[in-house]
């Protein structure tokens, strides 16, 4: 049997475990390899291998290894938990900072009782515990968990159809949706901090596999996905299965609307916050990951400024691009637009300060084929504030000139609050990357395939110019709708479906999938308004976004 490894041709047996192969390629370094993909297809180390494939090692430098470490040692401390305190149960919530926030349903938490689960963890790692896993239909899997603490899991697993993995670890059993470590002795770095109401799991990150970065805490992130979590008690949806029953019963229409009226109740109060200070604000500034509806925001802001009896002049970052020639350029060599340094920030900086004194300003215009234009002469108005939307609008050098008590800066993201169940959450960056895949098709030509090869670049510059800064925001919008992964999914579903199996983004379009295939799709597109944020991604928004 052949078997190409980076590059190189092996032989091995028909038969041979794909962790036997590792160990004879790698050698000692085999033991940092935590799953591996089989043509292109996330898989288990303990998988068999009877014809010629493609294989490919992951390890902790990929952010695939991150999460499979992250969710084996989430699987880890539910172990630890039913041994210790067998009526509780562990909720996997979201990523915060660098670690991952859980909580705990069924006990009161304590610094003494997060330090008690700690050392059961440690004790489970110690023994390198080998975590067995079976496929089987979801039905037989269903039945496993109806009756026990896991009313959630088995509840999703009655809206999914083919088999899955089932996880075993000395008799504690738990459905993932993705590869684990093949055994605890993976694990061995790993801590828990408590963090009220719940705690948080340290563990290492791809930019250096062998340490656990300090924590860095965020509170105003906190405080957003709390939001969000009050939110989903508002719509009575935590879980897929919750949003399946709505649909089921023809209430989606319910959801829809109270979610925009939610987000529209939420950017009210923003325009409401920057009116009362209006005297002061004169620059407000908005920031978000790619697709997180950052355009669409930023108008309907305007709107309710205006409301307020504002008007608002929108500046775009866009039109004070460097000439190319003075752009920086990427390791790669290739021109890096995403940096800061291919704004012209003295320029920018500039104009806006004359803005502000009251000064008459001329407006470039930036033109990718060459030459920079500008605007007639402008000024700004006694009831006017500035808005700029930017990946670069929450750090301080882009508006170095500007004093910071003249500056409002909002964070948005779409930040999901929805789960599959207990132990699987939704990563935020995959909502996001539906959005675009759906965005990139419908308005600017590129398939499903292009977007994904793009996307690490696109999370690059994320790491770089945007979370770092997101702390320094006024206030936060989460942009996320518990209504939208059923929406989406009528158009995400053929696109990701196209993706051959002979390209490595056949693993994340795979993953992408079974994602919404726990989700009923949804016919209601009609109830969405057109003012909603979804609608920059799907169609139909009334305003410029596209």
């Amino acid at each position: 049997m052949h078997v190409e490894i980076e590059g190189k041709s092996y032989d091995f047996p028909a038969g041979c475990k794909i962790i036997d192969m590792a160990e004879e390629v790698l050698g000692d370094k085999y033991t940092r390899v935590l799953a591996a993909t089989i043509d292109n297809r996330f898989v288990n180390l303990s998988e068999s291998v009877y014809e010629d494939c493609s294989i490919g090692f992951i390890d902790l430098s990929s952010e695939d290894g991150e999460r499979i470490y992250s969710r084996s040692v989430a699987f880890v401390l539910s172990k630890a938990l039913e041994g210790i305190y067998p009526e509780a149960v562990l909720t996997v919530e979201h990523s915060l900072g660098n670690g991952l926030y859980c909580e705990v349903n069924g006990l009161k938490l304590t610094q003494s009782i997060v330090s008690e689960l700690e050392a059961g963890m440690a004790q489970i790692i110690e023994q390198d515990i080998p975590i067995g896993h079976r496929e089987m239909a979801a039905d037989e899997a269903k039945c496993i968990f109806e009756g026990n603490r896991y009313a959630e899991k088995a509840s999703i697993l009655g809206y999914k159809s083919g088999s899955l993995n089932v996880y075993s670890l000395e008799g504690h059993s738990d459905c993932f949706y993705g590869p684990m470590a093949p055994s605890t002795g993976c694990l061995r770095l790993f801590a828990l901090k408590y963090y009220m109401p719940g705690l948080l799991i340290l563990f290492p990150h791809m930019e250096d596999p062998d340490m656990i970065p300090e924590f860095k805490d965020l509170p105003k992130l906190s405080g957003v996905f709390k939001e969000s979590e009050n939110w989903g008690k508002i719509l009575d949806i935590g879980y897929a299965s919750s949003l399946n029953r709505f649909i089921e019963t023809g209430r989606a229409k319910d959801i829809i609307l109270i979610s925009e009226a939610l987000h529209e109740k939420k950017i009210a109060e923003i325009a409401d916050m920057i009116t009362q200070h209006i005297g002061g604000i004169k620059l407000v500034c908005i920031a978000g990951p790619s697709s997180s509806g950052k355009t669409s925001f930023s108008q309907r802001l305007g709107i309710q400024l205006r409301v307020n009896g504002l008007k608002p002049l929108s500046i775009s970052l866009d039109n004070f691009y460097l000439p190319r020639e003075l752009c920086p350029r990427d390791e790669n060599g290739e021109y890096d637009f995403e940096s800061i340094e291919a704004l012209d920030l003295a320029l920018f900086n500039e104009t806006i300060a004359a803005l502000i004194q009251g000064g008459e300003v001329r407006l470039p215009i930036f033109k990718f084929n060459g030459g920079r234009q500008f605007t007639d002469p402008i000024r700004l108005g006694k009831d006017q504030t500035i808005i700029i939307e930017g990946i670069h609008g929450l750090n301080e050098r882009l508006t170095s000139s500007i004093p910071k008590s003249m500056k409002f800066k909002i964070y948005i993201s779409a930040l999901t609050q929805l789960n599959i169940d207990e132990s699987n959450r939704i990563p935020t960056t995959y909502s996001r990357l539906i959005r675009r895949i759906v965005r990139d098709h419908s308005f600017r030509g590129a398939d499903a395939l292009k977007t994904l090869r793009m996307w690490n670049d696109v999370r690059k510059g994320e790491e770089s110019n945007i979370f770092p800064y997101q702390e320094e925001a006024d206030v936060m919008f989460n942009s996320f709708l518990p209504y939208e992964l059923p929406i989406l999914k009528r158009y995400a579903q053929p696109l990701l479906s196209s993706v051959p199996q002979t390209e490595p983004e056949y693993a994340m379009a795979s993953t992408l999938l079974d994602i919404l295939s726990f989700f009923l799709p949804m016919d209601e597109e009609t109830v969405i308004p057109h003012n909603s944020l979804l609608r920059e991604f799907i169609g139909g928004s009334c305003f410029d976004v596209y």
